[in-house]
């Protein structure tokens, strides 16, 4: 399953929004109660961060990076020196996957696999084409096993610039210049010594913003 046949050419990012409402492009979209959750931000921004998938409260309100994890990234970006209302957030899918006990009880996350990510791709493929950043920050293994395949690794290469690679089926206006791996604001707020994981995480956001003013 695909995206692909739902994503429209030649619009704007309010059009490409409006028309992922509708998709039925993986079995996400198919749950009772979800909403798609397609991104925030400023549309010209030069930095786009990339998450994996909205959670419960980002269902709920139909906004991405607004629930415990997306508090800690706004504290994570003010320290690095990144107004949030200069970024563009967005995630690599756009539906909420869980598990839930009964109706009514808690809706536990579970992480999307490799066909959610495959089938949510050309929407992410065609936000970064519009919005065109000149870096793009992968938050979480999800993140990078979307967009740079299973090679990389967060514990391993996060923290530095990455040439961008190319696609075959890209939209032919992408220009992104860097890549830029780190974890995912929830692995710090699961992590024991989160005060460590914080300062790793604001120190990667740093690297970023130096390549923007570099």
């Amino acid at each position: 399953m695909s995206a692909g046949e739902f994503v429209p050419i030649g619009v704007s990012l309010v059009g490409l929004r409006q028309a992922a409402v509708s998709c039925r492009g993986c079995r996400l979209a198919a749950q009772d109660g979800v909403r798609t959750v397609f991104s925030a931000g400023d549309p010209l921004a030069r930095l786009a961060l990339v998450g994996e998938q909205p959670g419960d409260v980002e269902d709920r309100r139909g906004i991405p990076f607004v629930g415990p994890a997306g508090q800690l990234l706004d504290r994570a970006l003010a320290d690095a020196g990144i107004p949030r209302a200069d970024v563009y957030v967005t995630n690599a899918v756009k539906h909420f996957r869980f598990r839930q006990e009964a109706p009514g009880t808690r809706r536990i996350h579970v992480t999307p696999d490799l066909e959610h990510l495959e089938a949510c791709k050309p929407w992410l493929l065609a936000e970064l084409g519009i919005v065109d950043p000149a870096v793009v920050v992968l938050l979480g293994a999800t993140a990078v096993r979307s967009l740079l395949g299973p090679e990389l690794r967060v514990t391993r290469d996060r923290g530095r610039l990455i040439p961008r690679p190319t696609w075959p089926d890209e939209p032919a206006r992408v220009h992104l210049a860097w890549w830029l791996i780190t974890t995912h604001p929830s692995a710090v707020l699961r992590t024991p010594d989160r005060d460590a994981a914080y300062a790793a995480l604001v120190a990667d956001l740093r690297v970023a913003t130096a390549a923007l003013t570099g």
